[in-house]
């Protein structure tokens, strides 16, 4: 390759990653540009909650102050109870020139800063209850808010009617005094209830916000960038992956999970196979049925009776030829398909395994197991057969062989019906 044919293969990589990547940019720049307004909208939220707190805690000075006035007659108590009055009214002030039709901008500012507001703060808070008035949570805050409209008013009157009659001296009548103690107690708990749920915030939560947000962009795009470059050079090893993926899917779908044999789809989609090969020679279809497998289960539990499946796949499989198949048909159900196979060399065949299982033990824990098999043969000359009946007549020869006593080869033929032998071993050769 020369070196301008690498220059212009590397350029055109360059162009398809950008291309890939672009859209990536674009959606990052504009989720930056959505955090910087939603960090605007914090900012205002975070005032608007401060400026509750100083808000709620006013009233409760406010009560505080003019309950010592009363009982100390200090001018300065009743000063402090003046200055603690004018946040909660100066906030009243700003709602009602916010509510105003058109809206008295300069009015709200100076009612929030009488509010003890930071002037910084003042107009997202402007902002916030200009615009989001409507939002639930403000419109909740705004509602109780309100709500101590006629308590401020009625404090502000008892504090003036409280002063008069300190004038001229001490309250000398108890009642009185405890009058007027216990309604400025009530005020006190009606103020209490309609406080809201008020969190503490910082001003500095913007810019830091803002940058980390910033910084968190810029990072998210170099991260997509290189992101992409990596797929497109892992997108062959993807397409690796997939196509093995598939080939995975489609053995489980045609094998025995447990046992690792063909499962009973695809044993009968050979045999079915086998069947309509008509200028094939003679087949021979085994199943075999295991007779012990159950005390196996019942007393030492399926994750033996799984182990001893697996030992007896594997023994159905030694020694057998390669067109020869053998499957497990479910639960302790083995089938064998011997393609090109006389019925004299099957039932050695048969023979040769029941004789194998019934040599086999199987030790779970201290204790060890025989495992015997019925097995029955059926020896398919005619290619016309189906394969349901070609399954029938094999399952009958098993059937009849658990029926005679088990641990036996029972042939049908097709012809003369089944025939019961507990058949010995034959020196006899596969065809």
């Amino acid at each position: 390759m020369s070196r301008r044919t690498a220059t212009s293969t590397k350029g055109h990589s360059f162009l398809r990653v950008i291309k890939l990547v672009s859209p990536f940019v674009l959606v990052v720049v504009l989720q930056a540009a959505v955090a910087g307004f939603s960090l605007e909208v914090m900012s205002s939220v975070r005032a608007y909650v401060a400026g509750e707190a100083l808000w709620s805690r006013s009233q409760k000075n406010a009560v505080y102050f003019l309950n010592r006035y009363l009982h100390s007659g200090e001018p300065s108590q009743f000063a402090q109870y003046q200055a603690a009055l004018s946040v909660p009214i100066g906030d009243e002030f700003a709602r009602w020139a916010l509510g105003r039709d058109p809206i008295d901008v300069e009015t709200a500012r100076i009612g929030f800063l009488q509010g003890g507001n930071h002037p910084d703060d003042v107009p997202g808070l402007i902002w916030l209850f200009r615009y989001f008035n409507r939002v639930s949570f403000l419109q909740d805050a705004i509602r109780e808010w309100a709500a101590t409209d006629p308590m401020l008013l009625e404090l502000s009157i008892f504090g003036e009617v409280i002063r008069s009659e300190l004038e001229n001296g001490p309250i000398q009548d108890d009642g009185r005094m405890q009058f007027l103690s216990s309604r400025l107690s009530e005020l006190n708990t009606q103020f209490t209830v309609h406080a809201t749920v008020l969190g503490e915030g910082s001003r500095a939560i913007k810019a830091t916000l803002t940058f980390v947000n910033i910084v968190t962009a810029a990072m998210l795009i170099l991260l997509l960038i290189w992101h992409t470059r990596r797929l497109v050079l892992q997108r062959q090893t993807f397409e690796d992956a997939l196509h093995a993926e598939k080939e995975r899917l489609a053995w489980q779908a045609s094998h025995d999970w447990l046992t690792g044999l063909a499962n009973r789809r695809a044993f009968e989609a050979r045999l079915q196979g086998e069947l309509d090969n008509a200028a094939a020679g003679p087949l021979t279809l085994i199943l075999l049925d295991l007779d012990q497998f159950k005390n196996v289960n019942d007393s030492c539990g399926h994750l033996a009776g799984d182990r001893l499946l697996c030992q007896i796949a594997h023994l159905l499989q030694h020694d057998r030829q390669p067109l020869d198949q053998v499957a497990r048909l479910g639960g302790d159900e083995f089938g064998l398909i011997l393609p090109q196979c006389a019925p004299s060399n099957a039932v050695d065949i048969a023979e040769r395994l029941r004789r194998s299982l019934e040599l086999f033990s199987f030790p779970w824990d201290d204790r060890c197991f025989t495992v015997t098999a019925s097995i029955g043969i059926t020896c398919i000359a005619d290619r016309n057969t189906t394969l349901e009946d070609a399954m029938r007549r094999a399952d009958a020869a098993c059937y009849r062989a658990k029926e005679k006593g088990r641990n036996r080869v029972q042939v049908e033929n097709g012809r003369l019906g089944v025939v019961a032998a507990a058949l010995r071993p034959r020196k006899a050769a596969r065809a």
